[in-house]
């Protein structure tokens, strides 16, 4: 994770970025084409890219060796679209392309809240919009309590045991990116495929004429 205050060039042409906007206003420039991002809004970009900070703030995080695709999205809703765990909720804000995608995601703590421990099964790497809370990380053996606020960044490496936590008064909104999923779409497992209709039989299940091949198909 990489946080922006100047201007940014990226010329890794094999990588993809996922990037938010957390104040101010960025000129984002990709393939001869220019978009103006204003404060929570995100982005995902495969290739080089510019971004002019014109007095914004902003972090990015790098996926090397995939190919995403290009997405402007936002701004961030203020509650997750799906229920979590202990009444928090997230929304993915960009989806997996393919099952075991990298993907980013709003995930939202209402006040009072104290999770249950868990842990995960690869890095996360988080982002603080909005509100404050406590982050309980399990370090050499014992707990340690770390305070989040807005504008905060922080890694949590894969099986790290943790919970976060909200005063009662207190509700907080994290961006969290994951580099890998376990859900998403897949060549035998698509609305495209499982909604075609032969003869009241999904095309899904009618091998003879399934795509075969990799010819017609973008690779990541």
């Amino acid at each position: 994770m990489q946080a922006w205050t100047d201007d940014l060039t990226v010329t890794e042409p094999k990588a993809t970025h996922f990037g938010y906007v957390y104040e101010g206003a960025a000129r984002l420039q990709h393939n001869g084409h220019a978009w103006m991002l204003h404060a929570g809004q995100y982005f995902c970009v495969p290739g080089r890219f510019t971004l002019s900070a014109r007095s914004s703030r902003g972090v990015i995080m790098r996926r090397i060796g995939w190919r995403g695709l290009f997405m402007i999205g936002g701004p961030v809703e203020h509650k997750g679209r799906l229920r979590y765990i202990d009444q928090c909720s997230d929304t993915t804000l960009v989806q997996p392309v393919r099952r075991g995608d990298p993907c980013l995601n709003l995930l939202y703590f209402p006040a009072g809240v104290f999770q249950t421990a868990h842990t995960h099964p690869s890095d996360r790497l988080g982002l603080v919009l909005s509100g404050r809370g406590t982050c309980v990380a399990r370090n050499a053996g014992a707990d340690a309590r770390i305070a989040l606020e807005a504008g905060m960044v922080f890694c949590i490496h894969a099986n790290g045991r943790h919970h976060f936590a909200t005063d009662r008064g207190d509700e907080m909104r994290v961006l969290a990116y994951h580099p890998d999923s376990d859900c998403g779409p897949t060549d035998d497992d698509h609305p495209m495929i499982n909604r075609t209709i032969v003869d009241g039989v999904s095309a899904r299940n009618l091998a003879a004429i399934r795509t075969t091949g990799d010819a017609t198909l973008e690779r990541s």
